[in-house]
């Protein structure tokens, strides 16, 4: 008899591909996906330790889940319950010792060993908690990706091909809970990815805590690059677009940037944060780089590819951070003129240097700071947005809208875009002329007769 197991899953896309990766290797032991937990005999939380009240945010969903739970065992069902992710990895036994009803807790780097906890709680009949990193290759037992509805998960994939962080910015636990950073092999990568285009997938999104750091052995031996990684990915038949995120500045090397200007797969969207406007607020947080370094950074890349759109992320209300350093962010925003951006407040993380920093800005001046951020940022979105109208740009289709005759597609901005086209041309990349902008969207029309302009 089939089991079913419902995973929840907060954070980043990593977390998606991981949440996947999970169902996957759950797959031979006869677990089917479930959209409920209600319906589930297994509930796995993969959590996120960036956002703010993340471990809250977990303990009150483990309280909701304990009453199921307990309501369950009344009924003769039983359920297991499992926290992994980063929260599994920071917090380990205190999860077991605080919520009793949790069965498993592991954390992002023991995913793939997972019927084999499932099987020592079995047979120890009480918590099990594996938080130790692994020395084994998680990725090289992971199974092909399944395909479950094309209409919705066949056209667009993640594809994780670097794992952790070296840069230990002081507001950040990812190098305490994801690692050092970690390369896939690019033959492990490339054969991923073509059993991805075999089941009809035509964008990549290649996934890491800091992508652009991705050194993997190439299939010659010698070492590889993001860069070069993305030139042989170019080469597999069916993949269309590639993108990648999250980069970090330090990390665009010379032939990462030259192929945004060479590599038309590779799409004109680039995702680098910088975090803050001010050095000194830069080197509290260990960026690594100036304000003028990242200023520099997108002259060349602009140079190289001038149509790319840029997206960022900024920190507001830093340990210190001034009114003139918390100016200088805005300056930045300025200059650069970004597609779109996230941004948010400062919030202290348990065991990374800055929440040890006396100087903490209180709450509603970084609520202040970050409303005067976001409404910069959002009117440079907007400008961006209606820049599109009246253009023609290649719209990849990717699964049917709300209404009878729509889709939704993605343009090579990353934006989402609705149009009145069938699902016969699901999967297809077609000319959309660009008419209007919604909120979170723009609408086109499918023009089968024009080659497009993808200029901005």
């Amino acid at each position: 008899m089939n089991k079913k197991v419902f995973v929840k899953t907060y954070g980043c896309q990593m977390n998606v591909y991981d949440s996947q990766r999970m169902t996957d290797v759950l797959a031979p032991l006869g677990y089917l996906e479930t959209d409920t937990a209600e319906a589930a005999d297994l509930v796995i939380l993969n959590t996120c330790h960036i956002r703010e009240k993340a471990v809250e945010k977990v303990y009150s969903e483990l309280g909701k889940l304990r009453d199921m739970k307990a309501a369950k065992a009344e009924q003769g069902r039983d359920m297991i319950l499992a926290v992994a992710g980063c929260v599994g990895q920071a917090e380990g036994e205190q999860i077991t010792k605080r919520m009793k009803a949790v069965d498993l807790v592991f954390g992002p780097q023991t995913y793939h060993r997972l019927p084999e906890l499932l099987e020592q709680r079995r047979s120890k009949g009480r918590a099990v908690v594996e938080t130790e990193f692994s020395v084994d290759d998680k990725f090289a037992g992971l199974g092909r990706e399944q395909v479950r509805n094309p209409l919705s998960r066949a056209v667009t994939a993640f594809l994780t091909i670097q794992e952790g962080c070296d840069k230990f910015c002081t507001f950040c636990v990812v190098p305490y809970t994801r690692g050092a950073e970690f390369s896939r092999p690019q033959a492990q990568v490339l054969d991923e990815a073509r059993k991805l285009a075999d089941q009809g997938v035509r964008e990549l999104t290649l996934l890491g805590q800091n992508v652009n750091a991705y050194r993997g052995v190439a299939v010659t031996g010698a070492p590889s690059s993001l860069g070069k990684l993305v030139a042989e990915l170019s080469l597999i038949s069916g993949i269309e677009r590639i993108r990648y995120m999250t980069s970090h500045p330090r990390d665009m090397t010379d032939d990462l940037i030259e192929a945004h200007g060479s590599n038309p797969k590779l799409m004109p969207f680039l995702h680098l944060p910088v975090q803050s406007g001010s050095d000194r607020v830069l080197k509290a947080m260990n960026r690594g780089h100036t304000a003028n370094d990242y200023l520099k950074l997108i002259a060349r890349i602009r140079a190289a590819q001038p149509a790319i759109a840029l997206s960022g992320d900024f920190i507001v209300g830093f340990p210190g951070e001034t009114d003139a350093e918390f100016e200088a962010s805005l300056d930045l925003i300025r200059e650069v003129k970004y597609a779109s951006a996230f941004s948010f407040k400062y919030s202290p993380r348990p065991g990374t240097p800055a929440a040890e920093n006396k100087n903490q800005i209180p709450e509603d001046a970084k609520s202040g700071r970050l409303a005067r951020l976001q409404a910069v940022l959002a009117e440079q979105t907007k400008t961006f947005n209606q820049a599109c109208v009246g253009l023609t740009l290649p719209v990849l289709v990717e699964k049917p809208g709300r209404r009878a005759g729509q889709m939704i597609g993605r343009s090579p901005y990353l934006q989402s875009v609705h149009l009145e086209i069938g699902t016969d041309h699901l999967g297809q990349i077609v000319q959309t002329q660009i008419l209007a902008v919604g909120s979170n969207s723009l609408s086109g029309q499918y023009r089968p007769t024009e080659k497009g302009d993808a200029s901005v």
